[in-house]
């Protein structure tokens, strides 16, 4: 990237266009303030038909849109398996190149650092894709006033092949300690965690238990064999609670008022929260500065994931059969 010459569109390349990446790509091609030059894919059809469908460049190894003869790549969206993770984005900060990774940021605490350190010694955007910062509705419920005295996520999905690389707590419940980690507002003391093997050989259904220095106390759950796509996100404080749907982008209040119990309904303007992340990534870039969750953030969130996987396995050695 050639960090001195003026900009007006941001030229991006998509790595890893399966499931996430194609959208990812998508949105990048339908924002004015960046050219999707390329997208990047093992599988060279389906990155040629995406090429096709958004009018862009397509390879089938990555590195050669880092190589010296393509000219003037800025940014990269990296949505590659989990296990690719710290390799993809390493090479990107070497070659100069801002980096949009999915969740989880690497695989472990020293990939992620590793990954910090050279984005920081390069002086490049480093963001992680916790997609749910960028809903409305939490981000409404963030901002509030008052301190939170106990956070209930439940987040439960039907059994689907992709994703399956990495147990639930890293496929799913890493959005859900990403957000907690957001609401609460005191060092985290204690964590206590169980989780059981259900179709995969790998754990898909886990709770946690999160106790902050202030009191507060957060109850996770995860689940990805459930028949029923389930969301629920409810924060209580000490006047009344929060219940969002994060899904509808809505907030239903209850309150204690002066004539007894008081219900409202708060509703967002619709947000499309993958063009904000991707919008908010542009922005950081062009600026060169923070993104809403930025690698550091990313980090903590797999530190408390790795956390909780690990409890959840040294659960189930205790209690083998």
């Amino acid at each position: 990237m050639n960090a001195g010459k003026p900009m007006s569109k941001l030229r991006v390349a998509v790595i890893g266009v399966g499931h996430m990446g194609r959208f990812h790509a998508e949105k990048l091609a339908a924002i004015a303030a960046a050219e999707l030059v390329a997208v990047a894919d093992a599988d060279a059809a389906r990155a040629a038909d995406i090429g096709a469908a958004l009018g862009c460049a397509h390879v089938s190894d990555y590195r050669t849109l880092l190589a010296p003869h393509f000219s003037g790549l800025d940014a990269a969206c990296i949505a590659v398996p989990t296990e690719k993770h710290h390799e993809v984005v390493r090479a990107c900060l070497e070659a100069g190149v801002h980096a949009l990774v999915e969740k989880p940021l690497a695989r472990t605490l020293e990939e992620a650092d590793a990954l910090l350190e050279l984005a920081q010694a390069r002086g490049l955007v480093l963001q992680v894709g916790h997609l749910q910062r960028f809903n409305p509705a939490f981000q409404a419920l963030a901002a509030a006033s008052g301190r939170p005295l106990f956070i209930d996520i439940e987040r439960l999905a039907p059994f689907k092949p992709r994703g399956i690389d990495v147990d639930v707590v890293l496929d799913l419940m890493i959005h859900d300690l990403d957000l907690v980690l957001a609401l609460a507002r005191a060092p985290l003391e204690q964590v206590s965690a169980c989780g059981f093997r259900v179709l995969t050989d790998a754990v898909d259904i886990a709770n946690a238990r999160l106790e902050f220095a202030d009191g507060c106390v957060a109850n996770v759950s995860a689940s990805r064999v459930s028949q029923a796509a389930i969301r629920k996100l409810r924060v209580f404080r000490h006047d009344g609670y929060v219940s969002a749907d994060l899904q509808g982008q809505r907030l239903r209040h209850v309150r204690r008022g002066a004539g007894g119990i008081e219900e409202s309904e708060q509703a967002f303007e619709r947000t499309d929260e993958l063009r904000a992340q991707a919008e908010d990534f542009l922005r950081a870039v062009r600026a060169r500065g923070k993104p809403l969750v930025s690698g550091e953030q990313g980090r903590q969130a797999l530190a408390l994931a790795l956390r909780v996987a690990r409890l959840v396995e040294e659960r189930q050695a205790r209690h083998a059969p």
